[in-house]
């Protein structure tokens, strides 16, 4: 089995996901090369298409809700309705480019929190998403 495949089928099971082939085929273009990466479902349907994968777009939404909800992704929503999906679960922030509805990471050691309200009562913050929109200058 080639390396690649191992290091999906890894995360995979790291995740407690059993590795079907759509999960696996999926992993792979997530994070097959080690690189971190923000893509929306359509997005990811798109490159596995091109990969010839036989998964359908609604295997794709399924498959990211699963990864989300094993903590391997964290979906990141932007106006509301539009979803990223990073492989990066660290806390950090975002830029997301209004010009082209991209996301991509803004630096972290470059934001300060110094103070969050507190949660209303019988409330914990469960986490904090820094999303910051930019425009090109014209």
């Amino acid at each position: 089995m080639p390396e690649k495949t191992t290091y999906a089928t890894d995360w995979l099971a790291q995740a407690g996901l059993r590795p079907t082939r759509q999960r696996l085929a999926l992993a792979e273009l997530l994070i097959g090369d080690g690189q971190h990466r923000h893509v929306t479902a359509e997005s990811l349907f798109e490159s596995a298409m091109k990969t010839g994968a036989a998964v359908s777009l609604a295997t794709v939404y399924n498959t990211l809700r699963a990864f989300c909800e094993a903590g391997v992704l964290n979906e990141i929503t932007v106006d509301g309705s539009k979803s990223y999906f990073d492989t990066n679960t660290h806390d950090h922030p975002h830029f997301y480019w209004e010009n082209d509805g991209c996301l991509s990471d803004a630096p972290a050691e470059q934001l300060e929190i110094a103070r969050l309200p507190e949660a209303p009562e019988g409330a914990e913050i469960a986490a904090v998403e820094v999303v910051i929109r930019l425009r090109r200058k014209v």
